[in-house]
């Protein structure tokens, strides 16, 4: 079993959704983070207890080379969407992004069909009108806040 599999079936014991895993270096830190995602938001207390059950797998199962920190954290309300179920599970936020035909789009997110078909309510000031895009022709998509 891959390691992100092991995370992910710890993750979900704990009663939170995987969103996303990264390895990244800051200053002089090698950190491995795991984003987690709830319903019912994300707490410190479900960070630690996530960190507890995962710690004992990374320790047989280096994720990465040398020391290193696990951080666990929320993804944030502006979030990268890099998955079709990162997107799917945006229904009723504001998304940007770029798109292959148009390039940039704005909007809230509506809705998504069995040909993940995204539909849109757009940020045009003049008038609401809808649009929809194919999830094959979207190249980044990004949550955000609308102030």
């Amino acid at each position: 079993m891959e390691l992100e599999e092991q995370i992910k079936i710890a993750v979900e014991g704990c009663g939170v959704k995987l969103y996303d895993i990264a390895q990244l270096k800051e200053h002089e830190n090698n950190i491995y983070r795991i984003y987690i995602t709830s319903s019912d938001g994300v707490s410190l207390d479900m960070c630690e207890n996530v960190s507890r059950m995962i710690a004992p797998i990374l320790d047989v199962n280096e994720p990465m080379r040398g020391k290193y920190l696990l951080e666990v954290s929320s993804p944030g309300i502006e979030r990268k969407l890099k998955k079709l179920e990162h997107l799917q599970d945006s229904i009723g936020e504001f998304v940007r992004g770029k798109q292959f035909e148009v390039g940039a789009f704005k909007g809230k997110l509506l809705s998504f069909d069995d040909e993940n078909n995204f539909t849109f309510l757009s940020e045009d000031d003049r008038e609401e009108e809808t649009f929809t895009i194919n999830y094959k022709n979207i190249l980044s998509a990004s949550t955000y806040y609308n102030w």
